[in-house]
């Protein structure tokens, strides 16, 4: 039975490139995947411990990530995918806003991992009770950092 790694969050920024990459077909074992979440969740991650991720640069299409998986056959397939990055000045700017408050909450105390995983989830418009209990506590310390 395939599952569904840690890293199919990253999957979120990225869109198939065209319908065209779809179906793809196992040429090992003939399995067909008819859409990119077909894809994405009837494959496995190539290890547990990497993305899958390789980021390229066409000359025709620009930024492309290259999205390899393993089919429950264990041949590895790649779907190449875009990605949605904003490279304007404003995103740079919202990345750096990102960076520093990731920072700040780290400086404060709070795990990198789980407080990126918060920062997203408000980056995508949810709301984030988690953040508002640090911003809380953090508050209630005066702002020093823990230590």
């Amino acid at each position: 039975m395939s599952f569904i790694t840690s890293h199919d969050a990253w999957f979120a920024g990225l869109r198939a490139l065209s319908h065209d990459s779809f179906p793809k077909l196992c040429r090992t074992c003939g399995r067909e995947f008819a859409s990119a979440a077909d894809y994405f969740q009837q494959t496995q991650a190539i290890r547990h411990d990497i993305t899958g991720l390789k980021a390229v640069y066409d000359d025709e299409e620009g930024a492309l990530v290259e999205v390899f998986r393993n089919c429950v056959c264990g041949s590895t397939l790649l779907v190449n995918c875009m990605s949605r990055r904003d490279d304007s000045a404003a995103g740079h700017s919202r990345r750096r806003l990102f960076d520093d408050l990731l920072g700040y909450l780290q400086l404060h105390g709070v795990e990198r991992a789980q407080a990126r995983h918060e920062l997203l989830r408000v980056a995508s418009g949810e709301r984030s009770e988690v953040l508002e209990a640090w911003y809380a506590q953090i508050a209630a310390r005066g702002a020093k950092p823990e230590g």
